[in-house]
């Protein structure tokens, strides 16, 4: 019976302090995410208009608009241009000197923005 409250009060343990370590990693999580800022993401997306439209809705059917995207969709897409995960050559010359603040404020500015109708 003993041997059994043992083993029982050990597996409660390894439990609890497996609990606490996703509590801990999500803090962290939380902490290295950036705070974009839409006013800064739209003097950042002078570039971006050329093919995406003025105010993020592309007047070519080749190009997507980005008005009103989720903005943990276009932090991906434009980290991935710019790490060389997705591979087109245009959009890794713009993105390739991107910080991860210039992701996030350009992600905040079109999140912000009306989708098309």
């Amino acid at each position: 019976m003993r041997s059994k409250l043992k083993t029982l009060g050990t597996v409660c343990m390894v439990v609890v302090i497996a609990a606490i370590g996703l509590s801990f990693g999500d803090a962290t999580f939380a902490e290295t995410e950036i705070e974009g800022d839409a006013k800064a993401g739209e003097a950042k997306a002078a570039d971006c208009t050329a093919c995406h439209g003025k105010v993020g809705i592309s007047t070519k059917t080749n190009w997507p608009n980005l008005a009103g995207q989720q903005e943990g969709y276009l932090v991906k897409s434009i980290k991935d241009f710019r790490d060389g995960i997705r591979t087109e050559v245009t959009m890794q010359n713009f993105m390739k000197d991107l910080t991860d603040q210039d992701v996030a404020d350009l992600a905040a500015y079109y999140t912000g923005l009306s989708p098309c109708p």
